[in-house]
């Protein structure tokens, strides 16, 4: 996969002023709504356990985010789970802070030739995402994925 710009991304870039300005807003919100929209297609019994996590989203991943993640280039992180997954919490688990979600949205933009495949990439992240909430790691979402 490419790392650079889609031609979306290419275009924002060649906008000046206000009009940019409204357009990424526009941009945003719209992305927003995809990440909203894939969570209310989850089956309601992974919505539930959705209680204490804060699913969000940025424009791009921090440096210590592609850090913990062991990826170089901005590009490569989609979505990043940060929290205790439910198979690690034991009794005692509880007054905790939220687990937190992030999708990036510059790079699964800049992925995607079209919004229909931006729609296809943000699902695909939120649901890989939530999995690691649940404690499936990497390895075992390859596998899934492959089998799918």
């Amino acid at each position: 996969m490419s790392e650079e710009p889609g031609p979306e991304v290419e275009e924002e870039a060649r906008l000046t002023g206000y009009e940019a300005r409204l357009r990424a807003e526009q941009r945003r919100e719209k992305f927003h709504n995809l990440v909203e929209k894939a969570i209310e297609r989850l089956p309601p019994i992974f919505q539930e356990k959705l209680e204490n996590v804060d699913i969000v989203v940025a424009d791009w991943p921090t440096p210590a985010q592609l850090a913990r993640s062991n990826i170089r280039s901005r590009f490569g992180l989609l979505g990043l789970y940060e929290g205790v997954p439910h198979t690690r919490r034991g009794h005692g688990y509880s007054m905790v802070l939220p687990d937190k979600i992030t999708i990036f949205r510059k790079p699964i933009e800049a992925r995607c030739r079209s919004w229909k495949e931006v729609e296809a990439e943000v699902e695909k992240v939120v649901r890989h995402e939530i999995a690691h909430h649940f404690g499936i790691d990497e390895g075992k979402l390859r596998e899934l994925e492959e089998h799918k």
